[in-house]
């Protein structure tokens, strides 16, 4: 069986939302020949340009069912969602389909046409105190790679498309090819971590500055005891000169980054894998099932079994 993916860009969209599923579901296509059509298209057919002005041809909207629909994100998401036609045809078109996604701010285009009203989605960090805002009926949740909801997929920015198409490739062609996609591509079959180790602890410690290779070196690490003294150890600081100096660039103590990067790792392992609960928290450092859910609760509101429950929905 073919499945048509459809791949929605408008003026503005950001390429490699566009380009990441693209190339992904080719590559699926190579090792499972037949499975996959994929089909760019747009309101205006033709050519059009990215935010980056590389252009991309796209076909007419499609009037037939698609199997799947991926929606880009861009700078030009803004004034897609304000086009009363496009957001008619994601209506139409995501009713049709299987399953609808969006990549990145794409998520704002599903939001707008209504199409995440009470539901779970994430979209890029940086987006995610404009679009609570603009959407408070939507549940966000800011710090996931990809959000499942039904049959309605969101993800958040850019490469996260190529996590999310690999997940959709698993779920038509199992595991297998999935892992090979990804191992073709070079890129995770499962990424560790939510994207909050990509965005706000990075930017916290700055991409670069003097805590970045600490923070790595955290999350290589986080089964192994992480006290403040170690710590101060690797960054070659006193003790207390290490905490005050992280605190006042992370805006956060060091024991609360660790149970952070703690937190988004375990979460990770608990929504893509079959691992055990108490296997998840002792390779997380938590060190035992409960202390891990008391985090849980405190961080997300809920235990690791309810998220494991909701990821598999």
């Amino acid at each position: 069986m073919t499945r048509i993916v459809g791949v929605l860009i408008f003026p503005g969209f950001q390429i490699l939302d566009a380009a990441g599923p693209i190339g992904a579901f080719e590559i699926a296509e190579r090792y499972a020949p037949g499975a996959y059509e994929l089909r760019v298209v747009a309101t205006e057919p033709g050519p059009v340009a990215s935010s980056s002005h590389a252009q991309m041809l796209a076909q007419p909207l499609i009037d037939a069912p698609m199997d799947t629909l991926v929606i880009a994100g861009g700078d030009g998401t803004r004034a897609a969602a304000a086009d009363e036609p496009t957001l008619a045809w994601v209506r139409m078109a995501s009713a049709a389909a299987r399953r609808t996604a969006s990549i990145c701010s794409g998520a704002y285009l599903l939001a707008q046409a209504g199409l995440l009203d009470g539901r779970r989605a994430t979209t890029h960090w940086q987006r995610c105190p404009d679009f609570a805002k603009r959407y408070p009926q939507v549940r966000l949740e800011p710090d996931r790679i990809f959000v499942r909801d039904g049959n309605i997929w969101t993800s958040a920015g850019i490469t996260a498309g190529i996590d999310l198409s690999l997940a959709l490739i698993a779920e038509d062609l199992g595991e297998e090819i999935a892992r090979a996609v990804a191992q073709q591509l070079v890129v995770y079959h499962r990424r560790p971590g939510g994207q909050s180790q990509f965005s706000a602890l990075l930017e916290m410690g700055g991409q670069g500055g003097r805590f970045a290779a600490l923070l790595d070196w955290m999350r290589e690490r986080l089964a192994e005891p992480l006290s403040v003294e170690r710590m101060a150890d690797k960054a070659a600081m006193s003790p207390r000169h290490f905490a005050r100096a992280f605190a006042a660039e992370t805006g956060m103590t060091p024991a609360k980054a660790v149970e952070r990067l703690r937190l988004e790792t375990a979460r990770e392992r608990v929504e893509s894998s079959a691992d055990p609960i108490d296997r998840v928290a002792q390779a997380t450092g938590f060190g035992d099932q409960e202390r891990m859910r008391r985090a849980f609760l405190r961080a997300f509101g809920q235990p690791p079994q309810a998220l494991r429950r909701a990821a598999r929905a």
